[in-house]
C-alpha cells in the first residue's frame, strides 16, 4: 500500500501539474519584490542626416515626426554630417501608500495558496489510490471466492453426471449440475473483469502502465489497530480546509492592494544626456561650418543632467477602485461561504464513518458466523443427496448460501478498512490509515 501511494506521488500528472503552479508561484514572488527595484535604462544612437529647421508648429502622430534641430534658414539645403546622443534615465517610484508592501504580500499569499493546493491535492489522491487499492484487493479476493465456487460446482457435477450414467438418479439432474457449473464459470469471468478495472484505475492513479499488480493480501483478514478510536476534526490542520483558508487571506489581501490603488505615487527620476554633433557652433552664420568626418560627428561635446520628484495622481481612480474592492470583497465573503459548507460536509462525512465502521465491524463478525454456518449447510445437504436423501435443489440452494457467505466476508473485510479510509480522509489525517501497513 505505501509503495502503491508513493509511486502515485511521485508519477501522476495533476500532482506535477500542481508543484509547477507552485514553483511559478514563487517565481511570482520574486518578481514582484523586484518590481520594487529602480528603473535604470542606458541607449546610445548614431545618426547621419541633415539640420534643416522650421518655424511652425508640429505634432509627430504615430511616432512618425524627425527630432532634427537647426537653424530655420531662408532655404533648403541638402548639408548633412554625423550626430549621437548618449543618455541614461532612473526612474524609481519609492512611495505609493503601500501599495508595492501589498503587491508583494498579496504575490505571497499567492505561492502560499498555490503550495496547499498542492498538499491537498496530494492528500486527496492519496486517498484516491487507497481507495482504489482496496477495491482492487477485494475484487481479487472475490476471484478466489469465486474459483473455489467453480471448483465445488465442477466437482458436484461430475458427481452427479457419473450418478445419472449409472442410472442411479435422473439425467435431469445432471443437466441442471452442469448449469450450475457453467453459471459459476461465468460469474467467475465477470469477477476477473471487475478486477482487470480495478488494476487499469489503480495503475491510471499510479501513473504507470497496466499489470498484473500483487497485493498485501494480509491486510483484509484482520482489523487495524485504531479501528475504534475516537478521532475529531481538526479545522486547522486539514488540508481542504487550509486550502480554502489560503483562498479567503488571498483575495484579502488582493482587497488590500486594490485600495492602495486610491492614492498617488511618489517617483524619484534623474536623467544624464551626452551629445555629440558633426555641425560647428558657428554653422548659424557659416553654413559651411560641418564635416562628414564620423568620429568628429560622434565624439561627445554637450552633456545634461536632470533629476526630480514627481507625483502622480488619477483623481477618477477611487470611483472605480470603490468598485473593485466591492467586488473583491463579496469574493471573500464566498469564499467563505464555500469553506463553511465543506467543513459542515467533512463534520458530517466524519460522523458518517464512525455509522459505517460500526456497522462494519457488526458485518466482520457475522461473516465469520454465516461462513461456518453456509459451509455446514453445504456438507450435510451435499452427503443427503449422495444417499439419496435430499434433492439437487437443496444442494444447489446450499451451494449458492456457500458462495454468498464467502462474499459477503470478503465485502465484510474489504468495508472494514474502507470506512477507515473515509474516516482518515474526513479527518484530515492519512496517517490514522497509512500507518497500519
Amino acid at each position: 500500500m505505501k509503495d502503491a501511494v508513493q509511486t502515485a506521488l511521485n508519477n501522476y500528472g495533476t500532482i506535477k501539474a500542481k508543484a509547477n503552479y507552485l514553483n511559478a508561484s514563487k517565481a511570482a514572488v520574486l518578481q514582484s519584490r523586484r518590481d520594487y527595484l529602480p528603473n535604470l535604462s542606458v541607449s546610445a544612437q548614431q545618426d547621419y542626416g541633415t539640420v534643416n529647421g522650421q518655424n511652425g508648429p508640429l505634432y509627430g502622430f504615430g511616432g512618425l515626426g524627425v527630432a532634427s534641430s537647426g537653424l530655420p534658414l531662408p532655404e533648403q539645403n541638402w548639408n548633412a554630417a554625423f550626430g549621437a546622443l548618449y543618455l541614461a534615465n532612473i526612474n524609481w517610484e519609492f512611495f505609493a501608500f503601500g501599495r508595492m508592501k501589498e503587491k508583494i504580500r498579496t504575490a505571497e499569499s499567492l505561492a502560499r495558496r498555490d503550495e496547499l493546493d498542492w498538499q491537498q491535492e496530494q492528500f486527496r489522491h492519496e486517498v484516491k489510490v487507497a481507495g482504489a487499492y482496496l477495491n482492487l484487493l477485494a475484487a481479487q479476493r472475490l476471484i478466489r471466492s469465486w474459483e473455489r465456487n467453480l471448483e465445488r460446482a465442477d466437482t458436484f457435477r461430475a458427481i452427479v453426471k457419473r450418478r445419472a450414467d449409472n442410472g442411479l438418479i435422473a439425467g435431469v439432474d445432471s443437466s441442471l449440475a452442469s448449469a450450475e457449473a457453467s453459471n459459476a464459470r461465468i460469474t467467475l469471468t465477470k469477477a476477473r473483469d471487475l478486477e482487470k478495472e480495478q488494476a487499469n484505475l489503480l495503475a491510471q492513479l499510479m501513473g504507470v502502465a497496466p499489470a498484473d499488480f500483487v497485493l498485501d493480501s494480509s491486510i483484509i483478514t484482520r482489523l487495524p489497530a485504531v479501528i475504534t478510536d475516537t478521532v475529531t476534526l481538526n479545522s486547522s490542520g486539514h488540508p481542504y480546509l487550509q486550502y480554502y483558508e489560503s483562498r479567503i487571506r488571498l483575495s484579502q489581501k488582493q482587497e488590500k492592494y486594490i485600495r492602495t490603488l486610491n492614492y498617488p505615487a511618489f517617483s524619484f527620476f534623474s536623467v544624464l544626456q551626452t551629445r555629440a554633433s558633426g555641425f560647428s557652433s558657428q554653422y548659424a552664420t557659416d553654413q559651411t561650418a560641418f564635416t562628414h568626418n564620423y568620429w568628429d560627428g560622434i565624439n561627445p561635446t554637450r552633456s545634461n543632467y536632470l533629476f526630480g520628484i514627481g507625483v502622480t495622481w488619477n483623481l477618477t481612480s477611487p470611483l472605480r477602485v470603490r468598485q473593485q474592492s466591492a467586488v473583491q470583497g463579496f469574493t471573500s465573503k464566498a469564499l467563505q461561504n464555500e469553506m463553511e459548507v465543506v467543513d459542515q460536509q467533512l463534520k458530517a462525512q466524519l460522523v458518517l464513518a464512525d455509522v459505517k465502521i460500526k456497522n462494519a465491524l457488526d458485518n466482520y463478525r457475522e461473516a465469520a458466523v454465516q461462513i461456518k454456518a453456509a459451509s455446514d449447510a453445504y456438507l450435510q445437504k451435499s452427503v443427503l443427496y449422495r444417499n439419496g436423501l435430499s434433492t439437487l435443489v437443496d444442494v444447489t440452494q446450499a451451494m449458492y448460501t456457500v458462495s454468498r457467505a464467502e462474499t459477503d466476508r470478503d465485502i465484510a473485510y474489504s468495508n472494514v478498512w474502507q470506512a477507515l479510509l473515509l474516516k482518515a480522509a474526513a479527518a484530515g489525517n492519512f496517517g490514522l490509515f497509512i500507518n497500519e501497513f
